[in-house]
């Protein structure tokens, strides 16, 4: 039970705790020379793995079955790939004042990559919404960032971020290529995965660290991490808190606007306001190369953030009174008895 507790108060996700002394051990002890190579080639087959995986995992049918509530999907991908950059790119003014170009650039790219599956999911069953809306909406997301993020990130980034037309292709062979292998497969090895899940899980996380080891041993073989002042991380944690408390709000009654109900609205809440940092980072791998470390340490603080935040939210959303089946009355969705008194004491609390 108290696993289960966790991301009803979640102090801190001790995968971040892992991700952490994996940066710590990358400061320490950086991948050189050999090492640095091996490490290279281990991340851009882990990245691989980690994306076939990904493939095999999402059901096709689960896919198309949700095209019918197509409405909420498009409403999560306006938010995570229009309204998202579209902050991303307003946040230029901040540069230099608060935030140096470097670190800037990863906010942008933070701003680009999908929303999340998993973390999705779990606030959104928390908050008593909509779950099978939100397991589409993450998936429909990931599928989609696998090919937007790289475009977007060349059109806004362009050449400043090291991007070229070599970076899509390496996108479309070490992401998008190794996704699609996974969704031919998965007739054949989609039980095997089922029964393997766990195992499978830290397969996952230990391609991300790598990548994350690798990403940080180049940063500080080249001294970029020198670039950055406490001051200046202090400036990006309060753009970060801006940039998520704006997007809340949005999602939220952006889509009570859009006549959601409430089960739709806390799927698109947090479908909508998060990004995914097991998509993000290896993307940034692939696309910022060398730099890679400063461009995803924005997301890496995000990723925290957002599950402390979205976690108090949907506890405190689990509470809320529970509306009536879509088409009927108030009136009419009462248990038979007697007629309810009339006035502000007829109310009934906790619904």
């Amino acid at each position: 039970m108290k696993r289960l507790s966790r991301p009803t108060w979640l102090p801190i996700d001790p995968y971040i705790l892992a991700l952490l002394g994996t940066v710590g051990l990358a400061a320490l002890l950086p991948a050189r020379g050999t090492a640095a190579d091996i490490s290279s080639g281990a991340s851009t087959g882990a990245v691989a793995v980690l994306f076939f995986l990904y493939g095999a995992r999402l059901s096709t049918r689960e896919a198309v079955d949700g095209l019918r509530h197509w409405r909420l999907h498009v409403t999560v991908l306006a938010s995570t790939f229009v309204v998202f950059p579209l902050l991303g790119l307003a946040a230029r003014g901040l540069v230099p004042v608060l935030l140096p170009k470097n670190l800037y650039e990863g906010l942008l790219f933070l701003t680009l990559v999908p929303s999340t599956i998993q973390s999705s999911i779990a606030f959104t069953s928390i908050a008593r919404g909509n779950v099978p809306a939100a397991i589409c909406a993450g998936s429909f997301s990931s599928l989609a960032g696998i090919v937007l993020t790289p475009l977007l990130a060349a059109a806004l980034l362009g050449s400043g971020g090291g991007f070229s037309a070599d970076s899509l292709v390496k996108i479309v062979l070490q992401l998008l290529v190794p996704f699609l292998a996974g969704q031919f497969l998965r007739r054949w090895i989609g039980g095997f995965i089922a029964r393997h899940k766990k195992v499978l899980g830290y397969v996952d996380r230990g391609s991300i660290l790598l990548v994350v080891y690798t990403a940080f041993s180049e940063g500080m073989v080249q001294g970029i991490w020198h670039q950055v002042s406490a001051v200046r991380l202090a400036g990006l944690l309060a753009v970060e808190a801006v940039l998520l408390a704006v997007m809340l709000v949005a999602t939220w009654y952006g889509a009570k606007a859009l006549g959601f109900g409430r089960e739709d609205r806390i799927a698109v809440q947090f479908a909508g306001s998060k990004k995914s940092l097991a998509s993000g980072l290896p993307m940034a791998s692939v696309l910022f190369g060398a730099h890679a470390s400063l461009a995803v340490l924005p997301l890496m603080l995000f990723h925290q953030m957002q599950l402390m935040v979205c976690a108090v939210i949907a506890k405190r959303r689990s509470r809320d009174p529970q509306e009536p089946p879509a088409g009927l009355s108030a009136a009419a969705s009462r248990p038979p008895g007697p007629p309810a008194a009339t006035g502000p004491a007829s109310a009934v609390p906790g619904r």
